[in-house]
């Protein structure tokens, strides 16, 4: 969320100090995420030491805070732990927000820092960890399982269809139409594709593992002194692998790409090389769900504020060189073969 919520911050100063005992001094929003439904702040405490909080409005999954909690114990130190509360539970809550507590790392996100090649390795190792991790049956159970469900494919189709016969009296829902307008052609046979790919992908049998799903550059966070830290774990699911390695091979967003970060991943991570199919289906799969998730923020709430004109800005990131449908063309074995 990039606009402040309606939330005084003697509020959270209070719920801090009541369910975790902490003393705060300091309190700073900070705009980060494409995510409408979450804050974050910065708060120091007296002592001087500095938490990361989130705050969470609307549907909240509560294994995304137990499972970062379950990773770190099993020695996935680069999983940041959520802080427990004094009596022991791993969020509470203020009004209508769920608040999770963490502590805060000093340093920037893999956007903002260059990885070196030991960053790279010591990725590849926690990621390899977090993929082969044995989960309890009764978390294991209540994670999603990849079902290569049509529902971003069919949402798509049918914004499409509607940006066709509607005019738009708010500015942000007419600049998106208008994007979808254009658009049109290419958004439908990256459906087509995403659709083709997904029946071969699921005859494939790959091996489901637990993954992240969202590990872009903006989710890794680099500390000064040399810590390497996988954040926001809200949409973890058992899928194949290639539903993470696709942010890492060659890198969804452009940031990481033309590095020689592939070689040095690979050291750490071992194993077999992700599949090119499963990939470009990820892919296709990945802009497609952005253009959606946008689109129903955009064309049926008035929420976001600032965030919507944003919003706009960052879907297009799908279409430029680096976006993830380009990507997914040069994944693609029919779209090497053009």
């Amino acid at each position: 969320m990039l606009e402040k919520p309606d939330l005084p911050d003697e509020c959270l100063v209070a719920c801090l100090q009541e369910a975790y005992g902490l003393r705060i001094d300091g309190v700073s929003f900070l705009p980060l995420g494409a995510d409408f439904s979450a804050a974050v702040y910065r708060v120091v405490a007296r002592d001087g030491r500095s938490y990361f909080v989130k705050l969470r409005r609307g549907r909240f999954d509560e294994v995304s805070v137990i499972l970062p909690k379950l990773l770190h114990d099993q020695g996935v130190t680069q999983v940041i732990p959520p802080i427990a509360t004094k009596t022991g539970q791993l969020w509470t809550h203020l009004d209508d927000h769920h608040l999770i507590l963490y502590s805060f790392v000093e340093g920037g996100n893999g956007f903002e820092v260059e990885l070196a090649p030991h960053d790279w390795s010591e990725l590849g190792t926690a990621l390899r960890r977090i993929h082969t991790v044995t989960l309890p049956a009764e978390i294991r159970q209540r994670i999603p399982q990849e079902s290569y469900t049509p529902r971003w494919r069919n949402t798509l189709k049918v914004f499409l269809d509607e940006v066709e016969k509607k005019e738009y009296a708010d500015p942000d829902a007419a600049q998106l139409a208008a994007l979808l307008r254009a658009k049109r052609s290419e958004l439908e046979h990256v459906i087509a594709r995403s659709e083709a790919l997904s029946r071969v992908v699921q005859a494939k049998a790959l091996p489901f593992v637990l993954c992240h799903t969202d590990i872009h550059s903006w989710n890794l966070l680099l500390e000064h002194n040399g810590g390497l830290y996988i954040v926001d774990w809200d949409m973890p699911m058992l899928s194949p692998k290639e539903r993470d390695l696709m942010f890492l091979v060659d890198g969804v967003g452009g940031i990481w790409q033309g590095t020689d970060g592939d070689a040095q991943f690979y050291e750490g991570y071992g194993g077999a090389r992700a599949d090119p199919v499963a990939l470009a289906y990820y892919r296709y799969e990945r802009g497609i769900e952005d253009i959606v998730v946008t689109a129903e923020q955009i064309f049926l709430t008035k929420e976001g504020g600032t965030d919507r004109a944003e919003g706009i800005q960052h879907l297009l990131t799908a279409f430029s060189p680096g976006g993830a449908i380009a990507l997914a063309y040069r994944s693609d074995p029919l779209e090497r073969r053009r």
